[in-house]
C-alpha cells in the first residue's frame, strides 16, 4: 500500500518513522514550507522534512493546499492512503483523493477536546486521562468517524512537554495499527457523539495570564498545561514573569495576590490555598529555579 504522509512538527516524526520502517511505502511527505526560526532567523526545515530528507523520501511543501500544481503532484503519485499528523486542515479535493481515504491522528479521546490545543486544555482542565484518536477526515474539523483510540494517564507531575512526548510515541503505534486495519479492510468506524464534544481552541496570551483570584490548584494546572511553551505568566511592577513549575501549598495562609518569600521560596496567595513558584523566568532573562532567582532578584 502506498502512503502520503502529511505532518510538520516533532510530534509527527515518530509516526512517520514507524510507517517508513514498516512494510508500507511512504511515497511522499507533505509538510510546511521552510521558514525563519530561532534568534538568528536562519531558514530551517520542519522536523518532518528533516526526517524525510535524511531517509530519501520525496518532499512536497505547498504554500496553498488548493494549488493546482500541488494537487496534480498528489494525483500523479496515486497513493492509496493519506495519513495526517499535526498538519493543516486538508481541503475536500485533497483528502478525498486516495482510494482508501485519509485519516488524522488527534491528541485527545474524541469527541472531547476538538481543536488546535487538545493536550494543553486537557491538562489545564485538570483531566487525569487523555489519549490519541485516529479518525477519517470530514469537512468539519475533528468530527470524522473514529477508527481507533488509546488512552494515556496524566499524572500530577505531568506537564505539556511530558504528555506531548508520551502521546507522540503512543500515537505512532496507533497510526501503524490503523494503517494495518485499513489495509486488511477490517475497520469498524464509529460515529462521534457531538453532545459529548468540548472545544480546545488555540492558546492566546489571555489564556496564559495567572489570575490570583482563582484557586491555587487551577493555577497549578494552568502552569503545567503551558510548560514548557508558551508559559503561564504574571505581571509584577510592570514586568512579566513566566512560571514553568509550581505546586499548591496549604501551609501558607495568604490573602489573594499577597507575596511571601524567604531565602529560597516564593509563595503567592490565591482564592484557595497558595501557590509556591518553583521555576520562574523574569522578563529578558533565562528560565531558572526559584532558589537561583532569589539570589539576585526579589518580589
Amino acid at each position: 500500500m502506498k502512503i502520503i504522509f502529511f505532518g510538520t512538527p516533532d510530534f509527527a516524526v515518530p509516526s512517520l518513522k514507524i510507517l517508513n520502517e514498516s512494510e508500507y511505502e511512504v511515497a511522499a511527505v507533505v509538510t510546511a514550507p521552510d521558514k525563519e526560526r530561532g534568534r538568528g532567523r536562519k531558514i530551517s526545515a520542519t522536523p518532518v522534512k528533516q526526517y524525510a530528507v535524511d531517509n530519501n523520501i520525496p518532499v512536497l511543501q505547498p504554500e496553498k493546499l488548493k494549488d493546482e500544481e500541488f494537487v496534480a503532484q498528489l494525483k500523479k503519485i496515486e497513493a492509496d492512503l493519506f495519513v495526517v499528523v499535526a498538519f493543516r486542515i486538508l481541503p475536500r479535493e485533497v483528502y478525498t483523493m486516495p482510494s482508501k481515504g485519509s485519516f488524522n491522528l488527534h491528541g485527545s479521546i474524541l469527541p472531547k477536546y476538538r481543536g488546535a490545543a487538545p493536550i494543553q486544555w486537557a491538562i489545564i482542565n485538570g483531566e487525569k486521562e487523555t489519549g490519541v484518536t485516529t479518525f477519517f477526515l470530514k469537512d468539519k474539523v475533528d468530527t470524522g468517524n473514529i477508527i481507533d483510540a488509546v488512552k494515556i494517564t496524566i499524572s500530577d507531575e505531568d506537564n505539556l512537554g511530558s504528555v506531548h512526548d508520551k502521546m507522540s510515541l503512543a500515537g505512532a503505534d496507533l497510526v501503524l495499527k490503523t494503517v494495518k486495519s485499513i489495509d486488511a479492510g477490517n475497520v469498524k468506524e464509529k460515529e462521534q457523539d457531538d453532545s459529548l464534544a468540548c472545544p480546545a481552541p488555540k492558546i492566546n496570551k489571555d489564556t496564559c495570564l495567572l489570575n490570583w483570584n482563582n484557586p491555587a490548584q487551577k493555577l497549578n494546572n494552568l502552569v503545567r498545561g503551558l510548560s514548557p511553551y508558551p508559559g503561564a505568566f504574571f505581571i509584577y511592577n510592570k514586568k512579566s514573569y513566566k512560571v514553568f513549575k509550581a505546586r499548591v501549598s496549604d501551609s501558607e495562609k495568604l490573602s489573594i495576590g499577597e507575596i511571601k518569600q524567604n531565602k529560597n521560596q516564593i509563595f503567592i496567595g490565591c482564592a484557595e490555598a497558595s501557590l509556591e513558584l518553583l521555576e520562574i523566568q523574569p522578563e529578558g532573562r533565562k528560565r531558572m529555579t526559584t532558589d537561583a532567582f532569589l539570589r539576585g532578584h526579589s518580589l
